[in-house]
Formats: C-alpha cells, structure tokens, sequence
C-alpha cells in the first residue's frame, strides 16, 4: 500500500505494507509511479519517501512468487527502471529516509532519490545470493563507483550488509542520523528544501546527474554551470535572492 499526502509545498509518499517490511510487488510499483506522478501535478517542491514500519524496505515481494511462471523483464524492465527513472528525473528535490532493511528494491528507492537520511540502524545491500539472484536496482553501478570493484563482488558474494555509518561513510549516501530522529530530520530537510529556490536546485540537479552520467569534466561542467546561472539570472527567485541581500532579510522564494 502506497499513501502520499501534500502540504506545504511537500509531498510526503509512505510505503505502509509494514507486516511484509514494505517489500514491493509490481502493483505497488505502480502505485507508487502514480503517488510521484500527483506529487508534480500538485506543483510540490519537494517529495520525502518514507516506510511505515520498522524497515523503509525489504526488497521485492516474492512470497507469491513462482520462478517458472515469473515474468522478470515485466518486474523489472518494463515496471522497476521506468519508476526509478522517474524518480530521479523528479522535478524538484526528492528525499528519503532509510531505516532498518534497504534491500534490492528498496536500495533502487533510495538511489534514485536525490537526498537520503540513513539511520545508524539500516541495513543496506542486496543479499541475493541466497536466492540465486544477482544485485539490481542500479546496485552495481552505484557500489562499484564508490566502493570499487574488490568490496563490491566481496559484498555481492557474501551477502554482507552495510550499516547505515558504513554506506555514509563510503559517500553511498547523504547522512546517518540516529533512528529515532530520522522521520524528523528528513521531513524538516525536505521543508525547507521546498520554501528553496526550486529553479536553482534543479539546474544543479541536472549538472550532477550530467557529471555523474555522461562524465563532464572540470571545463565541461563549468560551462553547464554558466549556462544554468545565465538563465536563472532572469528568474523571480534570482531577483528576490539579490534584493534579500541588499535589504538584510530572509529571501521569500517562490520556486521559478
């Protein structure tokens, strides 16, 4: 079950399946595709994903799953890589909290998400191995970008995972909070995310994922960079973010 609901410019989308650790099926794939795709109509500024529960979750749901009926091109081609796609071409900040169990899916969650609290008790990784799988969800490009190739295979062979200390230490994601102070800490960073100047945010968002993605180098990013300040400068936000500073008080940002 998928909830999201929308306030002040925040759209807050809970995975509430917690008696099965919010594993997914290919219906709450969907459900979750239709959750980000009301998030942009409603104009939010931000989006915080959350798990209900005692894991933010387990992974896909296979406890109906049968391996000589099961269509896994359907599950993950034609369903998953859509869904994270879109979730990471969101057009605004997106932010997760990443509790307890971040298996395969819900390690896919998380990386395709631009900001991610970890909580010291999450456990992050894919342990396939014991089902004869391998790692997806985008998992081997990501572990083998900021862990490299040895600690990536020793993850993948052993089934070994992360604490939320190790994976933010390693650079995998953005901070690790307490668990009892997670919820909070994300929700009040994706707040004030969304009262941000949503235009700018987002014109970073595409030099990083450029840099990441088709590897711009110094010179190449600086010319991104110029290019997105040239055009914000004609901004609303721009204007008020120089008038803020000339007149001493907090900017009043609109988002464009």
């Amino acid at each position: 079950m998928i909830d999201d609901v929308f306030a002040d410019g925040v759209t807050t989308i809970t995975v509430n399946a917690p008696s099965r650790r919010n594993a997914l099926g290919i219906d709450d794939l969907r459900a979750l595709a239709a959750a980000y795709d009301r998030a942009e109509a409603d104009g939010a500024r931000a989006v915080l994903l959350r798990g209900e529960g005692p894991a933010f979750c387990a992974g896909r749901d296979i406890a109906g799953v049968d391996p000589a009926t099961d269509d896994v091109s359907g599950y993950l081609d034609d369903t998953l890589a859509p869904l994270l796609q879109r979730m990471a071409s969101f057009p605004a900040p997106t932010f997760a909290a990443a509790h307890g169990a971040c298996l395969g899916v819900g390690l896919g969650l998380l990386i395709a998400t631009d900001v991610v609290f970890v909580a010291d008790d999450a456990k992050i990784g894919s342990p396939f191995a014991a089902l004869g799988a391998t790692l997806d969800s985008g998992g081997h490009a990501l572990f083998v970008e900021r862990l490299g190739t040895h600690a990536t295979l020793d993850l993948i062979y052993t089934g070994r995972l992360l604490t939320g200390e190790e994976a933010v230490r390693a650079g995998l994601f953005s901070r690790v909070v307490p668990a009892s102070e997670i919820q909070d800490a994300v929700a009040l960073a994706a707040r004030r995310a969304a009262r941000g100047p949503t235009a700018a945010f987002l014109a970073s968002k595409r030099i990083v994922t450029a840099i990441r993605d088709e590897r711009r180098g110094l010179w190449e990013a600086m010319t991104l960079e110029n290019s997105a300040q040239a055009s914000l400068a004609r901004t609303d936000d721009y204007r008020e973010g120089f008038a803020a500073f000339r007149e001493k008080r907090a900017p009043e940002f609109v988002g464009h």
